[in-house]
């Protein structure tokens, strides 16, 4: 029993950080996530492409930076006695 308690909670912890993810992306404006190379190949693209590149850019930076956040949360999390 204790331990679906304590899963449900886990869970709720999960779920509210996505939240606030989903909320936050929501809100912000637009992001120019390029280096210097992706710039110029963004320039000669066009306007929609361009937008299609920096929205793919920020996508691949998410998952490593979510893995970051979940690897630092749970070093905390074993490090941090009650």
């Amino acid at each position: 029993m204790a331990v679906i308690l304590n899963f449900a909670a886990y869970m709720k912890k999960i779920l509210t950080v996505l939240l606030i993810i989903v909320f936050t992306s929501m809100v912000t404006g637009p992001v120019f996530a390029q280096c210097a190379m992706c710039t110029k190949t963004a320039q000669q693209l066009g306007e929609k492409p361009a937008e299609g590149l920096n929205s793919g850019i920020l996508y691949l930076m998410a998952a490593p930076l979510a893995l970051m956040g979940v690897i630092g949360y749970r070093w905390w999390k074993s490090n941090h006695t009650d």
